[in-house]
């Protein structure tokens, strides 16, 4: 059986990468520049910052991963990008790269929503068993989706307002912690302890997620404390937040898994990366022992292009293509089918 290689690009936000990999789930190179020590001293991504960079490492990043794959365009079968949601002009340039390699090099192009990519990164780990639920988790995105097989997506849950890694930004923000916020809340809160008290934000739908309520009611308790004279602990604090924030995340998981009953249950996005995340829903899972947990590798968690070729490679094989005149779109919705 002849082997499928498809090169995916990503460029959703601040990082610029290029990938090729094998039948869906062998990496042959994966190429990522980060942007982040750039955008460490704004406090956040500056998007016309990130898109100028994008266009100066694109064609360098393209150049590397077909070296270390030892491959070259005759090879490709495919070439896969992330479509959005994202920052417009991050997407754009990784958009017009696809459709560069794809018009001359006469191959096909294969648009992929950037969470798509995210939940397909555990096939690195193990193949993926349907029907399953993945826990989505990132700076943009919190929701459960539900997929009863191969590329069928329908949302469960969804956040009303900010997503957890947007509240977690936010929070080390308000306490003094660098960019990006979520590494460093997880590293302070492993010297912290239950001190504080903040209440869980309700939301209408059961499986709907709410943080924006939460990082208010960390901003009153700091307001709160230093009217009452008291010093703030941030360990204390941000551990507080942490369990609190996780909590919501995992009460609400296991309340899906419970009702829906999946194969497996699969993590992805940034915030995945997030130890005291995996070490609890590794714990709760135990419970429900006919549903398989996959947590991704930390390289994974993050945005690379290996996840968009992964997606890619599905979406080749049911002919999902693009054309020429396809657009980046920043807030590409999932297609549920």
């Amino acid at each position: 059986m002849k082997s499928t290689y498809i090169l995916g690009i990503e460029s959703s936000c601040d990082e610029t990468a290029v990938a090729i990999v094998k039948n869906g789930n062998e990496i042959l190179s994966n190429v990522v520049s980060s942007q982040i020590n750039i955008h460490k001293k704004y406090g956040g991504v500056v998007p016309e910052v990130a898109s100028r960079i994008h266009v100066e490492n694109i064609s360098v990043v393209i150049d590397e991963a077909l070296k270390k794959s030892e491959l070259s365009m005759d090879d490709i079968d495919g070439v896969a990008f992330t479509q959005g949601p994202g920052l417009i002009g991050s997407l754009h340039i990784g958009v017009q790269a696809a459709k560069t390699l794809s018009w001359y090099f006469n191959k096909p192009l294969i648009p992929v929503h950037h969470i798509i990519g995210h939940i397909y990164a555990n096939q690195f780990v193990e193949p993926l068993e349907f029907p399953l639920i993945a826990l989505v988790v990132s700076g943009g995105h919190t929701e459960l989706v539900w997929m009863k097989d191969e590329w069928s997506f329908e949302i469960l849950g969804t956040t009303q307002d900010d997503a957890i890694g947007e509240a977690y930004d936010k929070v080390a923000r308000v306490v003094g912690l660098p960019y990006p916020g979520g590494p460093e809340i997880d590293k302070l809160a492993k010297d912290g302890k239950e001190h504080y008290k903040l209440p869980v934000p309700k939301t209408e739908k059961e499986l709907d997620f709410s943080f924006s309520g939460l990082k208010s009611a960390v901003i009153q308790l700091i307001d709160r404390e230093k009217r009452n004279g008291n010093e703030i602990n941030n360990a204390d604090l941000v551990y507080c937040f942490q369990e609190t924030a996780l909590n919501i995340l995992i009460s609400k998981t296991l309340k899906a898994v419970n009702e829906w009953k999946p194969k497996q249950l699969v993590l992805a996005g940034g915030v995945s990366a997030n130890s005291r995340l995996r070490y609890l829903i590794s714990e709760k899972m135990k419970e429900y022992p006919e549903t398989k947990c996959i947590i991704p590798p930390l390289w994974c968690t993050t945005d690379n292009a290996a996840m968009i070729a992964a997606a890619g490679t599905v979406a080749f094989k049911r002919g999902l293509f693009g054309t020429l005149d396809i657009a980046a779109d920043p807030s590409l919705e999932m297609n549920e089918e």
